[in-house]
């Protein structure tokens, strides 16, 4: 089947007739962003698109006349006009440069006309931290200052500026100032211990770290003081730590800080009279360096460009969920977390955005619920772990919350599992638009997601981006519907990122992609999309990813450590599914003469958990006396454990210990691959892994 074919064959859903009853739609679809994005396509393009779906098959059909009308319907500004929307002559592994000839600059996008505004535009508050809010105007004013200050230690376009800071108002000051320069921002969330910052922030050796004194989580005071010192001296580029007081009244010592000062110094060295001053740049310029979850190795860093991400930004919050001016966004995430570039994105369409810092259940299950209430959010951002911990814990927000101005719940992390779909429109709210999103590091943004103009339907992600040409492969050039397989994506879109760092050949960034299948990107989900619906469900990773309540982070990063222990010979981590979750399971095989013990466990979890974070330590640590599996190749077999600890507890939860343990076995073809297939016999027989 060809691109073109499976075009066809999703046009064929229009004349389908839709058996599932939908959980939501929209009761005024012709008032939706989306219809008025078509009604502006069609006036301009003199077409007659009726359908989203018909839409959706025009943007992936001529994706540089979409993409050409997303930046004029959002009124993207720029100093220089572009000549060309896309190198067209370019194959998609080739990296085909957007909007060339284009000067702009993401952070007056962002504030363009906001210099007087009393809108607000920022909620800052959180366990400890007292409700601060900020209007454009005084964001725009905190960004000229900070931008001055920037320019006065001397960075220039291109140099990094990274954070280490909790999730709160200075980072996004902090952020939009190195953008309004030219710099690129990176951040890390305060959570991760000193070996997983470095590991990200010494490839990339930046100029100015911004960071906060201590931390609150769960109802305790944690100091950062200590983690802040370690990373700063192993960081020789650094020239200024900039360090946010979490009390700003009483400053913790920072006299272990090299070259600290606190954020009200910084402010005050710039000029008061200095004005904010956009450099203008080109379209691809670096705006953000992200960091892959390190599976197979130290992280890589995705550097994504300013125009790629702000014109996508605009299409999801603008055109596909109807947020503007009258709304406001809050997604629960760190800064650590792709999600917390895509809520400051909410900023470039006028939203305000809630930063929230702390424990999203403590002191008790209701306070991001009493938040909704108390700021009138419309929109509000969760994983799918928590919605799950909602309905463990007995809490239906519906009834203890009045919700009234909330119009969309999102959910990402992990896939959302049909009943949580019911537990949010029978517990939650009713008349809201239940917006399971998919996308991902890699693209800062979405593949699949949210449309306010479309239906609910249970269990299901409502459709595929626009402009966003993702397809379900079989195989080579094998795309279906109906049935699962990989998400690939066959034709480029402006947030595919500039380049990895380092990566001069572009070597590393084709093989992390385009290996797969040549030419077109994979992005190693396994999904199927609906011959009936158009939407999209997510089956999982294809790939071997640790994403224990929607943290992600790749096993390397724990082997690092294990591998610092003389008593350890080996060690296996890998990702045991648990219904819409999965946890980490940790196996040790011991060094002769070592004996597996309570004390060894305990301390390779306090190790983890100082010196990368909480929630990299595994929930189980179980001893391999048999060995740890490899192939024939001499790799460790991850994603064949994986599966088969994964069904074993599947099966044992549907039908039984005993059932599980007599009907679950390793294939024949991961077997025949391994030097040492006897390993795995040990798995079942350990019942750990069945409760």
């Amino acid at each position: 089947m060809t691109h073109e074919s499976n075009d066809a064959a999703f046009a064929s859903i229009l004349s389908k007739e839709k058996t599932e009853e939908p959980l939501w739609k929209p009761q005024m679809p012709l008032a939706t962003a989306t219809h008025k994005f078509k009604e502006f396509v069609n006036a301009k393009r003199g077409l007659e698109l009726g359908t989203y779906e018909e839409l959706y098959i025009w943007s992936v059909a001529h994706i540089e006349l979409f993409w050409g009308d997303v930046w004029e319907y959002t009124g993207t500004k720029s100093s220089l006009d572009y000549t060309c929307i896309l190198e067209s002559d370019k194959a998609m592994d080739e990296i085909p440069k957007w909007f060339v000839g284009a000067s702009l600059n993401y952070t007056e996008n962002a504030l363009d006309g906001m210099v007087d505004s009393q809108r607000t535009a920022l909620y800052s508050l959180g366990e400890g931290r007292s409700l601060v809010t900020t209007t454009f105007a005084d964001l725009y004013n905190q960004v000229r200052l900070c931008a001055s200050a920037m320019r006065r230690v001397g960075v220039t376009a291109g140099d990094r500026v990274a954070g280490y800071t909790p999730n709160i108002a200075e980072a996004v000051v902090a952020f939009l100032a190195a953008a309004s320069i030219g710099a690129i921002w990176s951040s890390t969330s305060t959570d991760f211990g000193t070996t997983a910052v470095l590991d990200r922030f010494a490839q990339i050796q930046p100029k100015l770290l911004f960071s906060t004194d201590a931390t609150c989580y769960n109802g305790k005071l944690h100091s950062h003081v200590e983690k802040l010192a370690a990373v700063s001296r192993e960081l020789p580029s650094l020239q200024q730590v900039i360090v946010v007081p979490f009390n700003s009244g009483s400053p913790a010592d920072l006299s272990s800080v090299p070259d600290a000062c606190l954020w009200s110094d910084f402010i005050a060295s710039a000029d008061p009279a200095a004005s904010l001053e956009f450099e203008q740049l080109p379209f691809d310029h670096p705006l953000l360096i992200l960091f892959s979850s390190g599976t197979t190795g130290k992280p890589k860093c995705i550097v994504h460009g300013a125009g790629g991400i702000l014109l996508q930004h605009r299409k999801e919050h603008q055109i596909t969920q109807d947020l503007g001016p009258d709304d406001v966004l809050f997604y629960y995430t760190t800064t650590g977390w792709m999600m917390w570039n895509w809520l400051v994105g909410a900023l470039t369409v006028g939203a305000a955005i809630v930063l929230y810092e702390g424990s999203p259940l403590a002191p008790e299950p209701g306070i991001l619920w009493s938040m909704v209430d108390q700021l009138g959010i419309t929109a509000f951002g969760t994983s799918a772990k928590y919605i799950q911990s909602l309905e463990d814990a007995g809490y239906w927000p519906g009834e203890k919350h009045s919700l009234k101005t909330l119009k969309t719940i999102y959910s990402t992390a992990s896939p959302l599992k049909p009943d949580s779909f019911d537990f949010v429109y029978k517990h939650i709210k009713s008349d809201v638009c239940l917006s399971s999103i998919t996308g991902g590091t890699d693209i800062c943004s979405l593949f699949c997601g949210a449309n306010t103009s479309l239906p609910v339907y249970r269990g299901e992600i409502q459709t595929r981006g626009l402009g966003m040409a993702v397809e379900c492969w079989i195989g080579p050039n094998q795309p279906v519907l109906g049935q699962s397989g990989d998400m690939v994506c066959v034709k480029p879109f402006p947030c595919m990122p500039v380049c990895f760092w380092n990566d001069n050949d572009g070597k590393r960034y084709r093989s992390a992609y385009f290996e797969r299948y040549p030419h077109v990107w994979y992005q190693g989900d396994f999904i199927v999309i609906s011959d009936k619906t158009g939407g999209v469900q997510m089956l999982g990773r294809s790939d071997g990813t640790l994403n224990p309540a929607g943290v992600r982070f790749g096993s390397a990063e724990l082997y690092n450590i294990i591998d610092t222990y003389p008593e350890v010979a080996d060690a296996l981590v890998v990702a045991q599914r648990q219904d819409a979750d999965e946890r980490v399971v940790m196996f040790l095989q011991m060094a002769d003469g070592h004996q597996f013990s309570t004390d060894i466990v305990h301390r390779i979890r306090t190790h983890i958990r100082t010196r990368l974070s909480p929630r990299h330590v595994p929930a189980i640590v179980l001893s391999a006396t048999a060995g740890i599996p490899y192939t024939l190749n001499g790799k460790k077999v991850e994603i064949a454990v994986k599966a088969l600890i994964s069904e074993l507890y599947r099966v044992a939860q549907e039908e039984g210990v005993d059932v599980a343990l007599r009907t679950v076995k390793a294939d024949e073809k991961t077997t025949s691959t391994l030097a040492n297939p006897e390993s795995l016999l040990q798995f079942y027989s350990m019942p750990e892994l069945l409760k």
